[in-house]
């Protein structure tokens, strides 16, 4: 191996460095060398100046602890299709089958569509690809229903990574989270495909059917269910959503499991929180901005228990908001964005208690978007430097006001 690394190295190398013939192709060269071998370079600018850890550890990191949301969700999108579309003779094998080939090749648009921007980005731009798209091809997928048409996977990820960061300058620039860009984009302007009852389990009449994956029964037409969140936010004013969401066979136990309709990976607590655990052992996260998202959702939650309304939304329990929709998801994964987040401690405390706050005062006050997740990141990602700015300058003075009270004793 050192024979063909010193080859590399003087032969090949040279090729793509500074003067070289393929000089404008750095940045290939540049990735598929630090994919095949462990470089000595290290991240040297945005957004990980704060401290040591290396740009592409964290990335990898992140991908592992995704990892269980993601098999779950392939799983999950093909246990759905066999139940609904009553599949004879189906099995957990058929089940991963079959969610394998709704799920596989979003993740796989995602990747190559993002992947051919940000190399068209670093080579117009002469630098090295980013790592921190791994992460953000594999979010976009699983922040979507399995069924979503892939021309829009590539329109998402397209609008996600040049709106979203590349226009910013790149990763370590970018106010927003690319990954959820992506995903309000297509939400606003595609929404009869990313929301309502038809999205979330696949049609017998779209998906790949042969014996391996189960014979699909002759008297299904077709599939609908609601979310969990759609149910409760229909429920009628006075009524109770705990009883809506029972009655149409959601219990807090199958949506803390997953086994509901929902986007790929945020259906499963259990999963995300495996992969919160990871994060957390490996300190990778800003655990501050999961506790205090927590603690917002249980406050905001347990004050409209209290306050005299009749929406019904208002009166369910603050537990179910935990579990309901995308909440877990986004603030384990994307609220936690280094380049997004608030970077003082005080200001991750803030910025993640707001995130929980939005995402229950959206759900209960609109009826019409009952997933408040993505609104409540994506504006607290705007508000992040505002918020950091209040705190540095409120550290500045009381630093001052204590070297005044030094000065006059």
């Amino acid at each position: 191996m050192k024979f063909l690394f010193d080859f590399m190295d003087k032969k090949i190398a040279p090729l793509f460095e500074k003067g070289g013939k393929f000089e404008r192709m750095y940045p290939l060269f540049e990735a598929g060398d630090a994919f095949t071998r462990t470089t000595a370079e290290v991240t040297g600018s945005a957004p990980h100046v704060r401290d040591s850890i290396d740009q592409k550890r964290l990335m990898v990191f992140v991908i592992y602890a995704l990892f269980p949301a993601l098999f779950f969700g392939i799983w999950n999108a093909g246990h759905l299709f066999n139940a609904s579309n009553g599949v004879e003779g189906a099995t957990f094998l058929t089940d991963i089958l079959r969610g394998s080939a709704m799920v596989l090749p979003i993740v796989m648009v995602s990747y190559i569509v993002g992947g051919v921007w940000e190399v068209l980005f670093a080579i117009v731009r002469k630098h090295e690809i980013n790592e921190g798209f791994l992460v953000t091809g594999m979010l976009f997928p699983l922040v979507l229903p399995p069924t979503i048409p892939l021309w829009q996977v590539a329109v998402g990820i397209s609008f996600g990574v040049v709106i979203g960061k590349e226009i910013f300058g790149g990763v370590g620039y970018n106010v927003l989270n690319p990954a959820l860009t992506g995903r309000a984009f297509l939400f606003f302007a595609y929404p009869a495909q990313i929301s309502g009852d038809k999205v979330w389990i696949g049609s017998a009449h779209t998906a790949l059917d042969n014996s391996i994956l189960g014979t699909v029964a002759e008297n299904i037409d077709g599939v609908t269910q609601a979310t969990p969140l759609a149910v409760a936010s229909a429920a009628e004013k006075g009524s109770s959503a705990a009883h809506a969401l029972s009655d149409a066979g959601f219990s807090l136990w199958n949506m803390t499991v997953g086994t509901i309709p929902g986007c790929i990976g945020s259906t499963s607590a259990i999963a995300i929180v495996l992969g919160l655990v990871f994060l957390l052992v490996t300190g990778i996260i800003a655990w501050r901005v999961v506790a205090s998202g927590v603690l917002g959702v249980v406050a905001i939650g347990l004050l409209f228990n209290f306050l005299p309304l009749e929406n019904a939304f208002a009166h369910l329990p603050f537990y179910y908001h935990l579990v309901m929709g995308g909440f877990l998801f986004g603030i384990v994964f994307m609220a936690t964005d280094p380049v997004s987040c608030s970077a003082t401690n005080t200001g991750k405390w803030i910025y993640g208690f707001m995130i929980g706050a939005l995402t229950v005062l959206i759900r209960v006050a609109n009826p019409a978007y009952p997933e408040g997740t993505m609104l409540a990141i994506l504006f607290m990602n705007v508000m992040a430097p505002l918020i950091d700015y209040f705190v540095v300058q409120a550290h500045i003075k009381k630093r001052t006001a204590y070297a005044r009270a030094l000065n006059n004793a």
